[in-house]
Order: structure tokens, then sequence, then C-alpha cells
């Protein structure tokens, strides 16, 4: 009985052991260059298409469904279901980080082989003055641009900055949650709307028809304001609550202690948060078409008559061309060009503030 049991064992044991080696314990591996390799197959394909007479947005569909499902069919293939769903969520993230960059790449390509051409010292040295075809440049328009945008800054950061740490600092009640309610209502007001309330504004003052820099201020101001207050709400709330502990157990007054302790701690991501704003408004179109008019000449006084900008500049140099229609449409593309080229630039400074600026932290 004995005999037959431990026969019945032996049998079990051995049957398991042929299972095993029946069923492997681990799968094979793609290649490291794999996804790679593939997605440079797919796009090349998909750019043999766009060279062969498809459109552009049928061509970028294709390559994204292409690559996803080639690699996620590979990988099942070769390293089973587990690891291929992996791969399909990463192919299906890098798709759409491909599909979302590339109306990006297509714009500034365009507005590159468009407007570089024409942005030479002429146009950034002359204006408009007298001009009715070829030549004349938009310096006036870059001029207006950077005292507009500079007056709504200087309105924009003060307001702005005390408002953000009165809600974090000083804010409790009914108060406080009023003016969040009203700066979440102020963050997606339409910037049209922004240019309407200054026109009307000044033009309890002033009379109707008038237009000046400081109006445009004041209605990109109101477009500001609310990013900066969020931006710098933000970082406040980052600021931890034990280095304010730490200076009240001093005797340090709660205004010091802010001055001191809170703004330097947190003012790298503010100045990132107002140079960001800047960009945000810097192009804005709408409220300026309202409030500081269509000049061809300089004018450097924001109180006294009209001044110009670059969006506004591009804006009626191709919606409104002169006889000489391609001259007008060269100049809205290089304005268009130095918009962009702006605000690039004061997104690269808000990054080089962050660096320098943080809170230096020993290793």
């Amino acid at each position: 009985m004995s005999t037959s049991l431990q026969k019945h064992e032996h049998d079990d044991e051995a049957a398991d052991l042929l299972l095993a080696s029946a069923v492997p314990l681990t799968h094979g591996s793609l290649p490291r260059r794999a996804a790679p390799a593939t997605l440079l197959v797919v796009v090349a394909l998909a750019v043999a298409g766009f060279l062969a007479g498809l459109a552009p947005a049928l061509c970028a569909v294709f390559a994204a469904v292409g690559y996803t499902v080639v690699v996620y069919a590979w990988s099942r293939r070769v390293e089973g279901p587990r690891k291929a769903t992996d791969r399909l969520v990463t192919a299906v993230v890098t798709s759409a980080f491909l599909l979302a960059l590339l109306p990006l790449v297509s714009v500034v390509l365009t507005v590159l082989e468009r407007g570089l051409a024409r942005l030479d010292s002429d146009f950034l040295n002359n204006s408009m003055l007298g001009i009715v075809g070829e030549g004349g440049g938009a310096h006036h328009a870059i001029m207006g641009t950077l005292i507009i945008t500079g007056i709504a800054a200087a309105i924009s950061v003060p307001v702005g900055l005390m408002t953000a740490i009165y809600l974090i600092e000083y804010g409790r009640g009914r108060l406080a949650r009023s003016i969040t309610f009203f700066v979440d209502v102020m963050t997606g007001i339409p910037s049209i709307v922004a240019g309407l309330f200054a026109y009307a504004l000044f033009e309890l003052f002033l009379g109707p028809g008038t237009k000046m820099g400081i109006i445009g201020s004041v209605a990109l101001s109101v477009l500001m304001i609310p990013v900066v207050v969020r931006s710098t709400e933000e970082m406040l709330k980052l600021v931890p609550n034990e280095l304010r502990e730490a200076s009240y157990a001093l005797a340090v007054p709660k205004w010091r202690t802010i001055t001191k302790v809170v703004l330097p701690t947190a003012i790298a991501g503010i100045a990132t948060g107002v140079t960001l704003a800047i960009a945000r408004v810097i192009g804005e179109t709408a409220p300026l078409l309202i409030t500081v008019g269509n000049p061809t000449g300089d004018n450097f006084n924001p109180f006294d008559g009209q001044m110009q900008t670059l969006s506004v500049f591009a804006y009626n140099s191709y919606a409104h061309p002169g006889l000489e229609k391609e001259a007008y449409l060269d100049r809205a593309w290089a304005a268009a060009l130095l918009l962009i080229i702006i605000v690039m630039a004061l997104n690269l400074v808000a990054r080089l503030i962050s660096r320098f600026f943080a809170p230096k932290t020993r290793g």
C-alpha cells in the first residue's frame, strides 16, 4: 500500500516538472531601440504620405495609430500581455504628446518662413508714417507694446501680490471667500470684455471716442491681475508653516515675517508667475483694438493720443491691407514673428528667474 502511494506521489512530481518545463516562467524582451526605431519608421512613412499629397492631419493620425498598433502587437507577441499593456499606455501617451506638439511646430515654422525675410533693421527702426506701400516698419508698435505692457505690469503686480498675501496670510471668512470667487470669475473673463470695461470707464471722464495707451494698460491689467493672484497664492502656500512659526516664536511681527521670511522664500515662484502673466497679455489684440487706436507714427506718451501695439499692427496689416497687399502681409507676418520671439524670451527669463532665485539648499 505504501509502495503504491509513493509511486503515486512520484508520478505527480514528474507531471509537475513536465508542466513547469512546458510553460516558461519568463517572456522574451524587445530590443532596447525597438520603440524609437518603430516611431522613426512610422514618422518616415507619414512624411512620405505628406509629400505624396495626403493631408497633414491624416498623416499625423496615421503615424500615431500605426506606432501604437505596431508596438503593442510586437510586444504582445514577444513579451506577453502584461508588458504589452504597459507599452500600449506608453505609446498612447507619446502619440498624444506628438500630436499636441504638431500644431505648435507648424505655427512656428510657418511664421518663420513668412516673417523672417521682412524682420530687418528697417522694420525695427521705422514707423508707418507716410508709408502706403512697401517699406516702413513697426518701431511705433514695438515701443507701444513695451510701454503699455509695462504700465499694465506696474498696475497688476502690486495689486495681485497684495491680494494674494491677504488671502493666504490674513483673509478669513466671507470677505476672503468673496475675493476668491471674483478672482476666479476674472480669470475666465473674455478679453474683449476687459477692453469694453476700460473704454467705458475712461469714457465717463474723458468723453466718447477717447483712445490712449493708458486705457489699453488698464484693460490688460484686468486680465493680468487674476493670473498674478493665482500664481502668487500657490507659491505662498508652498512656504512651510514652520518658517512662520519660528519667526513668530522670536517675537517678529507678522508683517515683518511676511516681508523677511515668506516673500523671500517664495520670490522665485512669484517672479516666474509674474513673467508668465506678462507673456500672457502681451499678445492680446481684442481689448487693444477698442482702447488704443491704430496710429501710423510714433507716440510714446500713454496719456496723450493713440498708440500702436504689435498685435494690433499685425491684425490691421492683415485685415485692412492697402493697394500693395503683399507688403502689408509681409509686415503682418514679421510682427507676428517678433511677438513670438518676445513671448519666448519672457518664458526663458521666467525659467532663469526660477533657477537663480530659488532658495538654496545644502546637500
